[in-house]
């Protein structure tokens, strides 16, 4: 009995895991619904499921029951990957701080002024928060922080724009004169949108380049944002967009 119900929590899980960024992605019910509720309840039913099939298995074997594990071992296996799954990336959010706008300039953050609009519209706004996230963030992600070329503001410039393209984002603005890029992600999963800006300004040995990253919606960005910067420093820096060696300023 217990592998046939353990069996059927297992698939619930999985359907519920399915349809939670299914159901957000065609606006049939908001972000907190989708994590908080309906992610929630099909990972516990993925956890049950798996401890159900486990204990109808161990059972039968030590217990000298005989029964169909063919249920059994499929609920253990789809329970256990997919809850796993969510259990890591929940034991991943608590790892990290609560925070969702990541900068390598806490002090003078790039400011949006093309997507500033959609900015405003989201439940994160536009305005950075300053010192209430910039501390977590300098604890979090030591290595976030201005990067220097050699190359002047306008060299540099025309790199950047080229790998914030390769990167797939959708560019909302690109200003040369001004050295700014401003762009949007979006997630692949549940669809989720985080935005861009980038700025670029002369600098002592050349140019300065500064990023921020920001997501639209949710408290956590699951480390989201600062491997989205690590990720463009380091193409850029593939491209002879940085100086190398890549050293941060403090």
């Amino acid at each position: 009995f217990s592998g046939t119900l353990g069996f059927w929590l297992s698939l619930l899980g999985v359907v519920g895991i399915i349809l939670s960024p299914l159901g957000y992605r065609l606006g049939l019910w908001d972000v907190a619904f989708a994590l908080r509720k309906l992610l929630a309840g099909a990972t516990i039913s993925g956890i049950i499921g798996f401890v159900l099939c486990l204990l109808a298995i161990v059972v039968a074997k030590f217990g000298g029951f005989r029964f169909d594990a063919s249920r059994a071992t499929i609920g253990l296996v789809i329970g256990g990957i997919f809850a796993g799954y969510v259990l890591l990336q929940l034991k991943t959010v608590k790892s990290l701080p609560m925070i969702h706008d990541i900068t390598t300039d806490t002090a003078n953050p790039p400011v949006f002024i093309a997507l500033a609009d959609a900015r405003k519209a989201s439940p994160n706004g536009l305005e950075y928060k300053g010192a209430e996230i910039a501390e977590q963030q300098k604890k979090a992600y030591t290595d976030i922080q201005t990067m220097t070329s050699a190359l002047p503001p306008a060299q540099l410039f025309v790199k950047a724009e080229g790998v914030a393209r390769e990167m797939g984002w959708e560019i909302a603005a690109a200003d040369a004169k001004e050295g700014r890029i401003e762009a949007t992600q979006t997630t692949l999963l549940y669809g989720f949108k985080d935005d861009v800006v980038i700025r670029i300004a002369a600098d002592q040995v050349g140019s300065k380049i500064d990023m921020r990253s920001m997501s639209r919606v949710g408290l956590s960005d699951v480390g989201v944002n600062a491997a989205r910067i690590r990720k463009f420093s380091s193409a850029l820096r593939a491209v002879g967009g940085l100086s190398v060696p890549f050293i941060p300023r403090s």
